[in-house]
């Protein structure tokens, strides 16, 4: 596919993440593009449907009003069923019809392109990349996954930017095996966890991509997977590893963390291990492109994070409300230890999303929730999120609970979210924490500010 052939883009589920990105990258360059979802009406009242029509892009409920003769081409992600009534029109009106990831795999060969893999990390990393670059005076096109504070303060939904860069630093995903897609310059592996697909399956797409990698190759030689992938030590990064980028005296002061990287004194303000891991990636990256440990570490003092990763929503009664992204048993795990602080309780909330993922990874949601929980922590979910389409509704999250009472039993199923904090109330006190996690529901963001709001 040449993106320079087509100049009216249209998008079934514009409201994605993933798909809202490309549309504004392909506005920022200059192409003609619409797009519909299932949460738009006819209102036009949703967050995003009001960000992306200031941006110039139209929208539309999910219709098919949108799509007409002047449309050249339709853009879809792997959760639009061909029954879908747009996707049905476009097939009437023979127009072509493109994958998500074909697309973007499209744009990246218009760009020299950083490729940010690993079942865990991406959003964060490539935003820290983007944001490293862009406070050094070298501002690269971004396509991320999750939208930069920093950006959305501005307005904007702050998940992409078009520069005139020849850079561009892209989220590669291998949940549907499009990371096989791209050749990137700088291809980054930050682990591989099962996630989606089995270990076995991983390997092979990930080392795919390895071949693919047109220029430098950087692995987290600290996760046991991803190390295997290494082509040069110089190029990696880790955690107390001899490698390229030595991450080192890693130390957690609230929400704030600081550490080393050969030597260089680094501060940031967020939470977790995992973020001086992402960190330590999006270095080694911007390295390549000329920027200096000294010169990131300066950057990356002034980084504001991303929506949904361990955003503070605010502080009612002496309780700290976090809202974070986490879904799959690796983030969880990560999230849960990030968030314990001395002295304060956890809260956590869960609301897993898809029965077939849910089912999938039953086994390694439940170990891993149950090696991060202290015993004093509390771990709640909500039935699992569903997004639509043709679904065997054979697991509940009250399975997951009942298999994680056998060996904590401070865990609690409640079906409907809307009671949690006339539930918890009673038992959350001063100091304690509550993380509220979970991944596609587009809701999310209102029921943080739901709870901060019944928790007053």
């Amino acid at each position: 596919m040449d993106i320079n052939h087509y100049q009216f883009y249209f998008f079934i589920g514009i409201g994605g993440t993933g798909m809202s990105a490309i549309a504004q990258y392909l506005k920022g360059i200059g192409k003609s593009v619409s797009g519909s979802d299932r949460q738009f009406t006819s209102k036009g009242t949703t967050d995003t449907e009001i960000k992306l029509n200031k941006e110039g892009i139209l929208t539309f409920e999910q219709n098919g009003d949108g799509i007409n003769q002047q449309t050249q081409i339709v853009v879809v992600s792997t959760a639009v069923e061909e029954s879908n009534l747009e996707y049905q029109k476009a097939n009437q009106l023979k127009i072509p019809v493109v994958l998500r990831s074909d697309l973007l795999a499209a744009i990246t060969q218009t760009k020299k392109t950083i490729a940010v893999s690993g079942t865990s990390g991406k959003s964060t990393t490539s935003a820290m990349i983007y944001h490293i670059m862009e406070k050094c005076g070298q501002p690269i096109s971004f396509i991320g996954g999750a939208g930069l504070i920093s950006i959305i303060k501005s307005g904007k939904i702050g998940n992409a930017i078009a520069s005139d860069s020849d850079w561009l630093v892209i989220e590669a995903d291998e949940s549907d095996g499009s990371l096989v897609k791209y050749c990137p310059e700088i291809g980054l592996i930050l682990n591989i966890d099962k996630d989606h697909k089995e270990l076995e399956e991983l390997a092979t797409i990930f080392d795919t991509f390895k071949k693919n990698t047109r220029g430098k190759l950087i692995v987290n030689q600290s996760h046991i997977r991803a190390k295997k992938f290494s082509q040069n030590l110089e190029n990696d990064f880790g955690i107390n590893t001899s490698c390229g980028f030595n991450a080192t005296d890693y130390k957690q002061n609230g929400f704030q963390i600081s550490f080393q990287i050969n030597q260089v004194q680094f501060e940031i303000p967020t939470v977790g291990q995992h973020n001086m891991e992402n960190a330590t990636a999006a270095v080694a990256s911007c390295f390549q492109l000329g920027i200096s440990v000294e010169q990131s570490s300066k950057a990356l003092k002034t980084y504001e994070g991303i929506n949904r990763r361990h955003q503070i929503i605010g502080k009612v009664n002496g309780v700290t409300i976090i809202d974070d992204y986490a879904h799959n048993p690796a983030k969880i795990a990560a999230s849960i230890k990030a968030c314990q602080f001395k002295g304060s309780k956890l809260f956590v909330w869960f609301q897993p999303h898809g029965f077939q993922p849910t089912k999938f990874l039953r086994t390694e949601f439940v170990e891993e929730i149950i090696k991060s929980l202290r015993k004093e922590d509390e771990i709640w979910m909500s039935e699992i999120y569903y997004a639509g389409g043709t679904v065997s509704k054979d697991i509940s999250a009250k399975d997951l609970i009942d298999d994680i009472k056998s060996s904590n039993p401070n865990a609690y199923f409640i079906e409907n979210r809307a009671e949690l904090p006339e539930k918890i109330k009673s038992k959350i006190k001063i100091g304690d924490i509550l993380l509220l996690t979970g991944a596609r529901d587009p809701s999310l963001t209102s029921f943080a500010t739901f709870v901060l709001e019944r928790l007053a």
